[in-house]
């Protein structure tokens, strides 16, 4: 396993961070969670990356055990806060009173005294960001978090943020985008913004919901089991788009590529998010321990130029490129 600093910062975080949304305490039961982590640890990964609304609540606590026993200073432990965890009018947003109360609710579900990185899951335009960042500000100095960082925040918001953590001297040092070599949204204006203001990026989705693995086939159903028919956790949803026969048919001419540098199509995909310097880790996830196992070996791989170029140019008519795609969510209701 290799290692990369987070942002223009000191620490240092396993460019393989294992995450859990969709799987704990919703795709997956415990004891295969449990094995999941094992394998991760196993494989040299130390940064772990949840949030408070996967699986209301679940995915925290089932990672929180998974971990006791584990030398708190080894690892790296992520979280979020912004989606609604109740029903209340202000247990969602990223108002003083949710974030401050999140973060305690969060540390008390993982078992936790502390978070490595506590981030804003998505901008909320209806809070200040003044506000926000104050609240964030006094969970990093009351302790309860080391670093902050976002997830699909635009430019120009991370920008907004930047100038406000350096008034308030707290280190916000990281982006959270979906990022993929079918969805390349953050390299026009996410990613040029966080290389200049020394954040980086943790990116999510590196194989594109499953998609770049090459199981899904043009012209054939969707496997049982997999993420394309997981309605519970919402991985249909979001795997909906990549499923068309154009699409797919590009994938498949990924496979000889993989095989000729002996790496499963999985790992190549992971392998083509590092190639960007301003990504400081891919995030994988997993229903059985052998998915971690197979995407580790990602860690390390440097795709020299030519390879690199034909997996852009196969991918390049079904890419999504576009930077409007990153949105800020609606107001809420």
């Amino acid at each position: 396993m290799e290692f990369r600093h987070l942002g223009r910062s000191g620490l240092k975080i396993s460019e393989i961070t294992y995450g859990n949304w969709i799987t704990h305490g919703g795709q997956v039961e415990s004891d295969a969670a449990n094995a999941c982590v094992r394998a991760a640890l196993d494989a040299g990964i130390t940064t772990f990356d949840t949030a408070d609304v996967y699986a209301g609540g679940r995915a925290e606590e089932v990672l929180g055990k998974a971990l006791a026993g584990e030398r708190r200073s080894g690892i790296e432990l992520f979280s979020k806060v912004y989606w609604p965890t109740g029903p209340g009018r202000n247990d969602r947003g990223l108002s003083r009173k949710h974030v401050l109360e999140s973060i305690d609710a969060s540390l008390g579900r993982l078992g936790t005294d502390y978070l490595d990185l506590y981030q804003a899951h998505r901008y909320d335009v209806e809070t200040p960001l003044e506000e926000t960042m104050l609240a964030f500000a006094d969970v990093v100095r009351s302790g309860k978090a080391l670093y902050i960082g976002v997830s699909e925040w635009r430019a120009e918001q991370i920008r907004a943020a930047k100038v406000l953590a350096d008034e308030l001297k707290i280190p916000l040092v990281s982006n959270q985008p979906q990022y993929s070599a079918l969805y390349r949204v953050p390299e026009a204006e996410v990613i040029p913004t966080s290389r200049e203001l020394g954040i980086s990026q943790i990116v999510f989705s590196p194989i594109a919901q499953g998609v770049l693995t090459g199981k899904y086939l043009p012209g054939q159903p969707v496997p049982a089991g997999s993420r394309a028919t997981d309605e519970k956790g919402g991985g249909a949803n979001m795997i909906a788009r990549w499923l068309s026969d154009d699409v797919l048919e590009r994938v498949q001419e990924l496979k000889p590529i993989a095989d000729d540098l002996g790496l499963s199509m999985a790992a190549l995909a992971v392998a083509w998010v590092l190639q960007e310097e301003n990504v400081a880790a891919a995030i994988i996830g997993a229903s059985r321990p052998e998915q971690v196992t197979d995407n580790v070996k990602a860690s390390g791989v440097r795709l020299d130029d030519d390879v690199k170029r034909r997996i852009d140019e196969v991918l390049a008519p079904v890419a999504q490129t576009d930077p409007a795609l990153t949105k800020s969510p609606d107001p809420r209701p």
